[in-house]
């Protein structure tokens, strides 16, 4: 029995529990090489390996639990799901849901059966878990809620919009942070000692270019370490030492992009970011966030269109150039491309984020929309009816309207334009900012006298 699980499991899963002889020029990355084994030197994530956490717990005392680990790329993930299977002396089980289907869970599933008649534990691993879909998250379910395998997912994506609700509801979610350049120097030097070893030289690396290169890799172990491994590879030889200087760092970094995932969690939040900080009334800190949006390959006819969003609600009749600006912008971009449309696109930004706010026109929108959904189909008022027919005409349709520019002032006091079951509401109310100082004076003397 034990012989044919261990077949299946090295025939489907990661080669590394087994210990198996791979092909001599077969490279491991230096992040896999230098993946930590205990707690003691996992660096980062304080914030949930405290002493006593749950998944402090998990990985010191094995306390397992089905659990989502949902942070950016090289953050700790993996390594994490690997120390909670350690310490629980369970088998670990590792599939990615980019190559992975049903045939691959049911063999998963079949492997931790097996286990369990000898009362064996296993950790089921799934990297990148919200590539599966709904279907093959499903197949996890019994399994979970029966014991067969604990589970352990892996993603950079929002579980609340990428994992079902019943696995969420079995799992507990864990979120992970992006590295901090603290860390990541701690983990640089790590690669450093590991790779003047390897090579039995030793290595140097200034603090300066040590301080750039975890800048470089964004919070990311796993790039940081490709980018040193990178670096020593094209290292300069000086008296026996591999130097690592300036020439060589910007060789190894060239191509690098900040964190940035379009249509991902990361997309939206820096969106976000920027829509507040011109809400907020801060240009510099929108410049900054429309810069970081840029630089990672944002279109920036999608940062165009939601300028546009941001001029009608949170300017709005304040000020409604911020409309007309946001506009033009757009078009430069269209119209010229880059960099005359970013620098367009960034004038409409400074613009709106100094410009008067009011967000009356939007409130007064959703008011007016949530009126017209639970008010259900009430008729037009016959005096405000067409009446481009005879019959119309007979069955009183505009009988009664008067024409406001016939009237004194061109306002036609005390004539109602809602359904009459609604009686008279009042959804647009001006701010004392702005164009709408005036706006509002005018609706002021035109209610009283309505």
């Amino acid at each position: 029995m034990r012989s044919t699980i261990k077949t299946r499991y090295l025939k489907l899963f990661s080669h590394d529990k087994y210990d198996i002889k791979m092909p001599k020029h077969t490279h491991i990355p230096l992040a896999a090489r230098l993946r930590p084994e205990n707690l003691e030197d996992f660096i980062g994530q304080t914030h949930l390996l405290a002493s006593g956490k749950p998944l402090w717990q998990a990985t010191q005392h094995g306390k397992l639990h089905s659990m989502i680990l949902w942070g950016p790329p090289g953050t700790g993930k993996t390594t994490l799901a690997r120390m909670i299977a350690k310490a629980s002396q369970a088998e670990f089980l590792n599939l990615s849901a980019v190559m992975a289907g049903l045939k691959e869970i049911r063999e998963a599933v079949s492997i931790a059966k097996a286990a369990k008649q000898e009362n064996k534990s296993t950790v089921l691993f799934i990297d990148e878990v919200h590539r599966f879909n709904k279907s093959q998250q499903d197949a996890f379910l019994p399994f979970v809620e029966d014991g067969t395998f604990t589970f352990i997912g892996a993603t950079t994506e929002n579980p609340s919009f990428e994992i079902n609700n019943a696995l969420l509801s079995r799992v507990r979610v864990y979120v992970l942070n992006a590295l901090a350049d603290d860390d990541l120097q701690q983990i640089i030097d790590r690669g450093l000692i590991m790779l003047a070893k390897e090579r039995k030289t030793t290595i140097h690396l200034e603090q300066i270019l040590k301080e750039k290169l975890a800048k470089s890799a964004d919070g990311d172990a796993r790039a940081a370490l490709n980018i040193l491994e990178v670096a020593v590879t094209h290292a300069k030889t000086e008296n026996f030492t591999l130097l690592i200087d300036e020439e060589v760092m910007i060789q190894a970094t060239t191509g690098t992009l900040r964190r940035f995932d379009k249509g991902g969690d990361n997309f939206y939040d820096q969106i976000s970011a920027l829509h507040k900080s011109v809400r907020g009334s801060s240009p510099d800190a929108a410049l900054y966030w429309f810069a970081r949006m840029i630089d990672g390959g944002c279109d920036p006819l999608y940062i165009a269109r939601r300028v546009v969003r941001m001029a009608s609600e949170d300017i709005g009749n304040a000020d409604p150039r911020a409309l007309q600006l946001a506009l033009n912008a757009w078009d430069v971009q269209e119209r010229l491309g880059s960099p005359e449309g970013e620098l367009a696109i960034a004038q409409a930004i400074v613009y709106m984020a100094v410009a008067p706010k009011s967000n009356a026109v939007y409130m007064a929108l959703k008011a007016a929309m949530r009126d017209a959904k639970e008010e259900g189909s009430l008729n037009v008022p016959i005096h405000l009816r067409n009446a481009p027919t005879k019959l119309m005409r007979a069955l009183g349709h505009g009988k009664e309207y008067r024409y406001d520019h016939d009237e004194p002032k061109a306002f036609a006091q005390g004539q109602t334009y809602f359904p009459e079951t609604m009686g008279e509401k009042i959804y647009y109310k001006p701010v004392p900012r702005g164009l709408e100082i005036k706006i509002q004076e005018k609706l002021k003397e035109i209610r009283s006298e309505g």
